[in-house]
């Protein structure tokens, strides 16, 4: 895994750049697909953990 800060964060706005603009007041909130976003949210948790990971193993 890659402990490059600049890198890491690349990786986590292109994971999170894929997640859904959710307004709470427009009504087509309840059309998004949350198991989508997790899924998203959790990929970017990944990249961090792993990161983390890393970094104590270096």
């Amino acid at each position: 895994m890659n402990t490059d800060p600049q890198q890491i964060r690349a990786e986590i706005d292109a994971v999170l750049a894929e997640l859904p603009s959710v307004d709470p007041d427009h009504p087509d909130v309840a059309g998004v697909d949350i198991d989508a976003v997790g899924r998203r949210l959790e990929e970017a948790h990944q990249i961090l953990v792993s990161a983390l990971e890393s970094v104590e193993k270096g």
